[in-house]
């Protein structure tokens, strides 16, 4: 059981039964009939030339051992080489337009499977692994699309197995009926393979999923690493599921191909009988040479097609597995839903949070009949121990999670009433760890908004702390940022990410810490500019800074999810409870005075 840990199923996996996942597949390729019927048609008419191929080549034997007809022999020869010509041709555009097909199936399947991820709220992301989900959205969809291939491939071996049987019965019925008699043995073998098959591919495919996600984790934290000289520890780790997934694979492997060798003694028998009875005909002049050669010929030719019938269950379950996975991962609901779709035009900005419960897990309760009311306009800071709940207030006023009882009212309307896209339009974020795309400076400012134009980029850029830094890189607004801003400072990320929000002119702002990355130069032109930009408009500030407590209308204590204290900054510090000994712990070493202080001791 060792091996498999870290394989176990994911929370949002189920079970679906052959039938239901063969309708959703059948559902898939509705749009491409068409397309479809074009391919059976070209399938059907190259499974029978195929087919006739070992027919004409008997004859053509047959000719030699009797009249020896030159003509005639040259006549079948040609006839053979247009056949196979016509072979080719037809598996041309056969294989063309079910490339198509399918390449257009996968590619609707990772749309639905894309879609139904950016859907989910942030807490099916904290559950999950991201490169899990990676792995069934491209892994899986892929393994799918070649399990359909096989099955085109069945089609057209079932056409060829009817046609050289219905042509083989008519020349000896005895040796057709040894040749028939066999098959119940391929399917039997096949089947039984089946449900160990289905599992251990299961297997297979989570152990490279879990690959997957260890090699996101690891790449993402890799300065981490390196920092505490852990790349050996990383490494071995990393080896330590790499041979888990090659040791499960490995057996998965071996089921999976364990049928062919026995199907090939299956073959060997056939082969044996038809010589046996065939051979004692040739002597008895009963069976022609040429007869016993299309026999022959004919178990090879059928071989590949029974082969492809027999191994079908087994290798069809990948694709069954994976249709599986991925169908677990669209079918998956997301935990915010909205009960309506109200496009709100601007917000007033009035919030207010009543009776408010939330939970991250069972155990991990954050609000329990929480109630806060925000004026419109109004800035509040959020201050508190780490754990009272201040980035929690962000994210669920965000829509990123759901909260289990109460409400939370925007301008007296449930915010599950509003669309979601339009209704975080009206809401900016920014928070303290920033992040950028791997584009220009300009493209991840105009991120939410791409009709905006450069003089709309640099107004952002004043509104945050001047457009002069700019000045400074190589190339400007063009200056490529890296992955996650890497090619920039920390501080002049988190200015972009300042004039990304800004650019879109929200109603309510929100900022989790924003100046926390920044060096102490831009912070104050950082909280020049905000000074500006908050007013008239609500904000809500989760702070660790004394210039955001020192300049809000309202400061807001929370311990452990509950209100404790509140009231401007003097009001507070006169009380002498929590927010006078956050002041003095975290606060006051901040202020002019307390520096002034320092240097007349100094």
């Amino acid at each position: 059981m060792g091996m498999y840990v870290g394989l176990e199923a994911e929370e949002y996996d189920r079970d679906f039964s052959d039938r239901d996942l063969l309708k959703r597949i059948f559902h898939y390729f509705g749009p491409y009939k068409r397309s479809m019927l074009i391919v059976i048609l070209f399938l059907t008419i190259s499974s029978l030339t195929y087919s006739f191929v070992p027919v004409l080549v008997s004859t053509a034997i047959n000719n030699l051992e009797t009249n020896r007809n030159v003509v005639y022999l040259i006549f079948l020869l040609n006839v053979i080489l247009i056949l196979n010509l016509l072979s080719w041709v037809f598996n041309y555009f056969t294989v063309r337009y079910s490339v198509q097909v399918i390449g257009n199936v996968v590619l609707d399947l990772r749309r639905d499977a894309g879609q139904a991820v950016l859907n989910h709220d942030l807490s099916f992301f904290d559950r999950n692994p991201i490169g899990k989900i990676v792995s069934r959205t491209n892994t899986d969809s892929r393994d799918f699309g070649t399990t359909v291939d096989l099955t085109l491939q069945l089609i057209s071996s079932l056409l060829v197995i009817i046609f050289l049987l219905i042509i083989m019965s008519f020349i000896n019925l005895t040796l057709t009926l040894i040749t028939i008699i066999t098959f119940p043995f391929f399917f039997v073998l096949a089947l039984s393979f089946r449900k160990v098959a289905r599992s251990k591919t299961l297997l297979g495919q989570r152990a490279l999923a879990s690959v997957n996600a260890f090699v996101k984790e690891s790449f993402s934290g890799i300065q981490i690493a390196k920092t505490f000289r852990q790349e050996e520890k990383l490494y071995n780790n990393f080896n330590e599921v790499n041979t888990t997934s090659y040791n499960v694979n490995l057996r998965r492997a071996f089921v999976l191909n364990a049928i062919f060798p026995s199907l090939g003694v299956i073959q060997g028998i056939v082969l044996t009988l038809l010589l046996f009875y065939g051979g004692s005909g040739v002597l008895g002049n009963n069976i022609s040479v040429g007869d016993l050669s299309l026999f022959i010929q004919g178990l090879t030719y059928l071989f590949f097609p029974l082969l492809t019938l027999a191994s079908f269950w087994p290798t069809f379950q990948t694709g069954m597995a994976a249709s599986e996975r991925i169908f677990a991962l669209i079918d998956t609901l997301p935990l915010v839903i909205q009960k309506d779709d109200i496009k709100p035009t601007t917000f007033n900005g009035e919030i207010e949070f009543k009776n408010l419960s939330f939970k991250y897990e069972e155990s991990k309760e954050v609000f329990q009949n929480f109630n806060l009311k925000i004026k419109s306009g109004e800035s509040v800071a959020i201050v508190g121990h780490t754990g009272a709940g201040k980035s929690s207030l962000a994210k669920l006023l965000a829509r990123f999670y759901e909260f289990q009882e109460g409400d939370i009212l925007i301008d007296g309307m449930s915010i599950r009433n509003y669309d979601l896209m339009e209704y975080r339009r009206q809401i900016g974020i920014i928070p303290q760890s920033p992040f950028l795309w791997a584009d220009t400076i300009e493209n991840n400012i105009k991120y939410g908004n791409r009709k905006a134009t450069r003089k709309d980029v640099q107004n952002a850029l004043d509104s945050t702390s001047g457009a002069d830094w700019i000045k400074d890189l190589s190339r400007g607004l063009g200056t490529k940022t890296g992955e996650r801003g890497s090619l920039i400072s920390m501080g002049q990320r988190q200015l972009v990410v300042f004039a990304r929000v800004l650019l879109e002119n929200p109603a309510i702002l929100i900022l989790d810490e924003a100046t926390a990355s920044v060096d102490p130069f831009t912070e104050t032109r950082i909280q020049d500019a905000l000074q500006k930009t908050i007013e008239g408009r609500t904000s809500i500030i989760i702070a660790h800074r004394l210039w955001t407590v020192r300049h809000v209308n309202r400061i807001i204590v929370l311990d452990h999810g509950k209100i404790i204290e509140e009231g401007n900054h003097d009001e507070l510090i006169s009380k002498g409870g929590m927010y006078a000994e956050l002041y003095n712990t975290y606060f006051r070493h901040q202020s002019l005075e307390y520096i002034e202080k320092m240097k007349e001791l100094v």
